[in-house]
């Protein structure tokens, strides 16, 4: 039986996701080479995370010879989504206007984010998505 895959990827999930999202696919040796110099991880524990979360419904692969090929079935917009679901919901009474204005009032956003946050809620209320 799959595991449910929890709302919000774990850092090492993280890690792996942002290259797979970034290779398209790759394989354990792939994403081993490429995580190994900063992170230090073997082979083996990058393969155990990604059957995890084969098993999680993150990843599906499929088999190329001796080597299985992971691929994301979440996308980059899918776990941002997940994520600040989660927040909001945990952290905020799921109040995207308390979320903003904590990044307000903690200088987390600049005003170049503001203006850059106003030009896109004017062009979404232009839409007709507001």
């Amino acid at each position: 039986m799959a595991r449910s895959a929890s709302p919000q990827l774990t850092e090492a999930e993280q890690r792996i996701m942002d290259q797979l999202w970034d290779k398209g696919e790759a394989s354990v040796r792939e994403l081993t080479q490429a995580l190994e110099p900063k992170y230090g991880l073997a082979y083996t524990t990058v393969l155990t995370t990604v059957r995890i979360m084969a098993d999680k419904g993150y990843v599906a692969f499929r088999k190329q010879g001796r080597a299985h090929l992971f691929r994301p079935l979440l996308s980059r917009e899918g776990a941002q989504r997940k994520a600040i679901g989660t927040l909001l919901g945990s952290l905020f009474g799921g109040s995207p206007r308390e979320l903003a204005q904590h990044l307000v009032s903690e200088d987390q956003l600049t005003l170049e984010d503001i203006e850059a946050l106003r030009a896109e809620l004017i062009t979404k209320q232009k839409e007709g998505k507001s």
